[in-house]
């Protein structure tokens, strides 16, 4: 399937892996590699006119992870705004926290694995 974004957005999600946070460094350790249910994850995938923190194509599966600079109310209605366009692209978007990545590893984990069972079980 052919992923259409803004050109642009790739030297971006190139910098953004360069620079991943300490949560986002955790769970990228956990879905590399296909270890979760043998699927491929990448991560700071541009898709539309956004940037996916990790998204596995076969399953269409995007996932956020949202740190401090997500607590504000302008950020919120963005974040919403931007899931509402993925979903609307045909993409299932999971946010977590950081702090949930840090603190409840296992479960968002297990939380992502029931989510890819259900799009192939």
């Amino acid at each position: 399937m052919k992923i259409h974004y803004k050109n642009y957005l790739n030297r971006y999600a190139k910098n953004l892996r360069n620079v991943s946070t300490y949560s986002e460094i955790l769970l990228w350790n956990e879905l590399k590699q296909k270890q979760i249910l043998n699927m491929q994850f990448n991560r700071q995938r541009p898709i539309g006119n956004y940037i996916a923190d990790f998204y596995c194509a076969k399953a269409k599966l995007i996932i956020e992870l949202d740190g401090i600079t997500h607590h504000s109310e302008e950020q919120y209605s963005l974040d919403v705004l931007r899931q509402a366009e993925l979903e609307n692209m045909g993409y299932k978007v999971l946010r977590f926290s950081d702090e949930e990545v840090m603190k409840d590893r296992q479960n968002v984990l297990r939380t992502i694995e029931i989510e890819l069972e259900k799009r192939f079980g």
